[in-house]
């Protein structure tokens, strides 16, 4: 308790004026879509036809597309965390750079890598394999998209827990892959599960990648995002339920990490 009013003593008091607009910005947007719902059809509109599409199909590609972050994103924040060299550095930007590439230039650099004329599809195409517009472009464009967040996790959590462990596990005679799989895996869980959480939630709201590099196909590529984009079009207040549903799940998902991320500073201090 005195900790607390030392820290609130601490604070300028001309911080909460631009902390209280910046919490109004995040805030009042979802609020205004609470207040702006129409529930008399709310129900009637989350499961239409095409509503239920597009979130099943949101759904599976995320699941894939987070399964795929997992496989291909663990092994690189360990290859990251556990290598220095000038190379090393060169790389981790190349995989962060989605984290701050525009959406849409990103589904252009897949389409020019995986479409049919491109750097790989050409290969592709000339044994039968069609990426682009397909369900498998919108796991591509999600996975490219929420890898980073994955690899950021993970690798902060490497850094941060050193190799002291894996150490004493080499002089006990232990094996590389036996040392990952029963030291360092178990070292970074809660971090693990944080980088999945946000992968997957950075993946059910793919948009530009997506429509740039998979299309708009209902019951094929058109995902939630793009519903909400095509019933906006025609009808805003159609657009607001479906709105709503990703808000709760993105909430969820926050709560869930800070949750996360709790449990394991009490753990730690402890």
């Amino acid at each position: 308790m005195i900790a607390r009013r030392i820290g609130a003593a601490g604070v300028p008091a001309w911080l909460y004026l631009p902390a209280a607009l910046g919490i109004a910005l995040i805030v009042l947007p979802p609020i205004a879509l609470l207040a702006k719902t129409p529930w008399d059809t709310f129900l009637e509109q989350v499961t239409s036809e095409s509503s239920r599409q597009a979130l099943l199909l949101s759904l599976k590609t995320a699941g894939i597309s987070t399964v795929a972050c997992i496989a291909l994103g663990v092994p690189m924040a360990v290859v990251f965390a556990r290598h220095h060299g000038l190379l090393t550095r060169i790389l981790r930007s190349l995989v962060l750079l989605p984290l701050v590439l525009p959406p849409v230039v990103g589904g252009i650099a897949l389409l020019y890598t995986f479409g049919r004329l491109g750097l790989v599809g050409a290969h592709l195409r000339a044994i039968g394999i069609d990426i682009a517009f397909t369900s498998t472009a919108v796991v591509l464009a999600q996975t490219f998209v929420a890898l980073p967040f994955l690899v950021i996790s993970v690798e902060g959590a490497l850094r941060v827990a050193g190799t002291r462990y894996e150490e004493v596990a080499a002089t006990l005679g232990a094996s590389p892959s036996r040392t990952l799989w029963r030291v360092t895996i178990p070292l970074i869980v809660p971090s693990l599960l944080a980088g999945v959480v946000l992968a997957f939630a950075r993946a059910m709201g793919e948009f530009g990648a997506t429509i740039t590099f998979a299309g708009n196909a209902p019951g094929v590529t058109q995902t939630a995002p793009l519903a909400i984009y095509m019933a906006e079009i025609d009808d805003p207040t159609a657009a607001i339920p479906l709105s709503l549903v990703l808000v709760m799940v993105s909430l969820i998902v926050v709560v869930g990490v800070h949750a996360r991320r709790g449990n394991g500073q009490r753990q730690a201090a402890l």
